[in-house]
């Protein structure tokens, strides 16, 4: 039956699932009934329609009801308009703001889990977290000397199309919400330049006498992936009260992970501009690796710390005095920040510009803190223009972005065109016709060469020379090379904490 026969169906089903949920009340539900239909432009209406017996799932539903308002003219048929109507509908069966942290912080008083469990399941049923776009994504596990490296092409993101984006263009542009992470992207519609966010809601949360923010991110890369963020719109900047806060969220979830991004542009993340951590329950292959060098921190005794084995530059902490783990961390990073070694092409300055900082990853393990301190630096040279410390050219065919936390704990965030590139790449290792990218050449003449292609196993070849490059990557972006020199230069670095 056509959508636009059968819509009056389609919302007295939908409003009966929020029904059965418990996201609506009975004496809501003509209310919610109604701002549905204006919704998606119907203004003639049969109530008196029983709920289907076999309920279809709600999102089948939704792209039912946006059919339906792209058919009757109520939106264009473009991808903007269709994502900010979605989170509209979606809209009328999320709590509002007041009641979600009601919910979670009365939870959190049995289990700081039940919680996050509870606004987990809210964000993924109100379709905040795109469920159905982070399953397109191609995902494997690549095997290295220093434990399972996983690997995703990220296809979750939806491209705009040519339309889109000369409306974009054409759009005023706005200065609300500041950023694309401060606390105004809650419950805002959304525009061609800037996501629709009429379900987002976000828990409030006190961290070191600040106000803070958690929310879980719409294109999760891993389990229950969330942003810790600040309620103040201000820049990330690496120093003693961000160990506090890493130290004070993980106190707060001891069942997550959190970590910040570097503070400094080429090794930093995307958003500088807003202070905030990203977390999860995500188990990473950098936290499972081993210590291959224990020392000692002169005035913290209490402390474990060593080197992690692992293609960049870690130091680890461990210990149950919080308050000596942060005080460490931050003498680390105050001697990191002025510390130059030329041999092996760190320098802290040129020219007044600082280069050195760190990417922090905090967690429990047992009843113990444990920080991982990513020693980083963004210098850039002639001879490597995107940075020393970054990828290098000869895998950019692969990975140019910039590694940020994520990567640095061993999950690759690959760019959506390798999907359609490493096809091309398949048929010419199986010799057939293909449009292989000139920048994959080299790189396929040497799988070419050193394996023997075929239908059955030409994938897993290439998902194996992939996984070499990731590594690879995380060896460029290493400031201490796993090498003998390298690691006598990492060890003298350490002699100045000692």
């Amino acid at each position: 039956m056509n959508t636009i026969e059968n819509v009056d169906q389609l919302i007295i089903d939908f409003i009966e699932i929020g029904c059965q949920k418990k996201e609506i009340e009975s004496l809501d539900k003509i209310l919610k009934t109604n701002q549905l239909l204006q919704l998606v432009g119907k203004i003639d209406f049969d109530p008196t329609l029983k709920a289907s017996k076999h309920l279809s799932k709600r999102l089948e539903l939704l792209d039912q009801l946006i059919h339906y308002a792209v058919e009757s003219d109520k939106i264009s048929d473009l991808q903007t308009e269709r994502e900010v109507l979605k989170a509209e509908i979606m809209n009328l069966v999320t709590p509002l703001t007041s009641e979600v942290n009601r919910q979670f912080w009365a939870r959190y008083a049995s289990s700081p889990k039940q919680a996050t469990d509870y606004f987990y399941d809210l964000s993924r049923d109100n379709d905040y977290i795109k469920t159905r776009q982070i399953v397109k994504n191609s995902h494997f596990i690549s095997q290295s000397s220093f434990g399972p490296l996983e690997i995703t092409i990220n296809l979750s993101k939806p491209e705009k199309d040519p339309k889109q984006i000369a409306l974009a263009k054409q759009s005023t542009s706005t200065s609300y919400p500041t950023c694309l992470l401060c606390m105004e992207n809650e419950g805002y519609a959304g525009h061609f330049n800037h996501p629709a966010r009429s379900n987002h809601r976000i828990v409030r949360m006190p961290l070191n006498g600040e106000g803070w923010g958690l929310q879980y991110s719409p294109y999760a890369y891993y389990d229950e992936h969330c942003i810790f963020l600040s309620q103040e719109h201000k820049p990330m900047k690496l120093e003693k009260a961000t160990f506090e806060k890493l130290l004070g969220i993980v106190e707060q979830f001891p069942h997550y992970f959190v970590g910040s991004n570097a503070d400094l542009p080429i090794v930093g993340g995307s958003i500088l501009t807003h202070d905030h951590y990203q977390g999860g329950r995500h188990t990473f292959a950098m936290e499972q690796a081993k210590i291959t060098h224990s020392f000692d921190l002169k005035g913290f005794s209490s402390i474990e710390a060593g080197l992690v084995q692992w293609p960049m530059s870690v130091i680890r902490l461990k210990g149950s005095n919080k308050a000596e783990i942060i005080d460490a961390a931050t003498l680390i990073l105050e001697e990191w920040r002025i510390y130059s070694d030329s041999s092996v092409s760190i320098l802290a300055q040129t020219e007044g510009v600082s280069h050195n900082t760190v990417t922090p990853i905090a967690r429990m393990n047992g009843d113990k803190f444990e920080l991982d301190l990513v020693l980083r630096n963004n210098r850039v040279t002639v001879e490597f223009p995107d940075g020393i410390f970054h990828p290098h050219a000869d895998v950019q065919h692969i990975k140019k972005e910039n590694i940020g936390l994520i990567e640095v704990m061993g999950l690759a965030i690959l760019p959506p065109r390798l999907k359609a590139e490493l096809k091309e790449v398949e048929r010419y290792l199986l010799d057939q016709e293909n449009d292989m990218a000139e920048s994959h050449r080299e790189w396929a003449k040497e799988i070419k060469v050193q394996t023997k292609p075929t239908t059955e196993n030409v994938q897993e070849l290439i998902d194996k020379a992939v996984g070499e490059v990731f590594l690879r990557v995380l060896e460029d972006a290493g400031v201490y090379k796993q090498t003998d020199e390298g690691q006598a230069a990492f060890k003298s670095f350490i002699q100045t904490i000692q």
